[in-house]
């Protein structure tokens, strides 16, 4: 009724092919030298992103993700900690030389630009690309009573 499996015995030839075969690298395996560094911090949480200079991600991180909750995850503290486990993840392929891009108003700006210096980054340049309205908001009308 169903198919019959042939179990070929193994031999010398096709054990040597198996073991001349290459190791796959994986994409975090590439040796990169320059990368981008993307911190965003808002009120509520800090999320940091880390790529190469196409934009190809690395690694990135939040502080929810490293156990943080409730107001703890937009504090500095909570920022640091966040570039140390980015630190470990991209030790051995990571960027060294690094642009970084700050966008948002949290708290975790400016510490973990401070702790990227600590943990061995080249920064390069530091951009701060949060959007500012050039005119802001539309007034609201005039209240008639």
């Amino acid at each position: 009724m169903g198919k019959t499996k042939i179990i070929k015995p193994k031999t010398e030839e096709t054990a040597a092919e198996t073991a001349k075969a290459p190791a796959k690298t994986t994409k975090g395996g590439r040796k990169v030298d320059n990368g981008r560094v993307y911190i965003n911090a808002s009120y509520n949480n800090t999320t940091i992103t880390i790529t190469d200079s196409k934009g190809g991600v690395l690694a990135w991180a939040t502080a929810g993700s490293l156990g943080f909750s409730g107001p703890k995850k937009a504090t500095p503290f909570a920022a640091s900690k966040i570039i140390a486990a980015l630190a470990e993840k991209v030790e051995k392929t990571g960027p060294v030389n690094v642009e970084v891009y700050v966008s948002g108003v949290g708290g975790g700006r400016d510490s973990a630009v401070r702790s990227l210096l600590n943990h061995n980054f080249n920064i390069l340049a530091i951009k701060d690309v949060t959007p500012i309205p050039h005119n802001g908001p539309k007034p609201p009308k005039v209240r008639r009573v």
